[in-house]
């Protein structure tokens, strides 16, 4: 049995001592941090420029240039949204009387079918007949140039239309036409009244189509661009188109 030697504190007695770290480390640890986090932050500070060495002037100057760079970002915000509503603008523009150019509609909105393209009575009937009351208005088939009106022999009062491909409709037999020649003209415009003038059995719209200088049936040729003539039908939307680009 091992002897206690006489300078061991008596609270040793019978047990076994756990070492623990000295104090002193942890001390110097934290220590150590802290200063060197002032040494940093006093670094860093004498880094920075003071305020009152700073010139006015050139604090002055820092401003007008802030300023000025504000006012040119808003002008420049402000332009492109403009050119942006401008441009929308156009287009929305172009796009309507671009449809307005390609409409095909009814010369009238009521009429009774009365003669067809072909020979009548030995001759060339070269166009379609369209009757209706005295007086009522009709309207251009498709847009273009008014190149006659007025009064043209066995036409009686009339009007011709050329549209940009050189297709000429000619409008004919009126009680009076509300164009003049020059005059450009759009789809569902109204032109003139029907009457019974000219070389005419009776009161009614005579309406030919000239392709090229050459007479062509107004049934088939508008029948193919979305009217029947016949059924008294046209395309709803190029009816919407018209509205919308007058």
């Amino acid at each position: 049995m091992r002897q206690r030697l006489s300078s061991e504190p008596d609270r040793y007695r019978g047990r076994r001592r756990v070492p623990t770290p000295p104090r002193s480390r942890y001390a110097v640890v934290v220590t150590s941090a802290f200063v060197g986090a002032g040494v940093v932050a006093f670094g860093a500070a004498s880094n920075l420029p003071d305020a009152k060495a700073v010139s006015p002037d050139v604090l002055q100057g820092l401003k007008t240039q802030q300023v000025a760079a504000d006012a040119l970002e808003s002008r420049s915000d402000g332009g492109a949204a403009s050119r942006g509503e401008n441009r929308e603008a156009a287009g929305t523009e172009l796009s309507a009387e671009e449809a307005a150019r390609d409409i095909y509609l009814l010369p009238l909105d009521e009429y009774e079918f009365t003669s067809a393209y072909g020979v009548r009575f030995g001759k060339l009937h070269a166009g379609i007949d369209l009757a209706a009351p005295e007086g009522t208005p009709y309207k251009a088939v498709h847009g273009g140039t008014v190149t006659a009106a007025g009064y043209s022999g066995g036409y009686g009062y009339s009007v011709t239309i050329r549209q940009d491909d050189g297709t000429e409709i000619i409008y004919a037999h009126s009680r009076r036409v509300v164009v003049e020649k020059g005059e450009q003209v759009k789809a569902g415009q109204v032109i003139g009244e029907v009457g019974n003038t000219g070389y005419s059995y009776g009161t009614h719209l005579h309406l030919e189509v000239h392709v090229k200088g050459t007479p062509t049936d107004p049934i088939t040729f508008l029948q193919d661009r979305g009217v029947d003539i016949k059924l008294q039908m046209e395309n709803v939307y190029a009816g919407l188109a018209a509205a919308a680009a007058s």
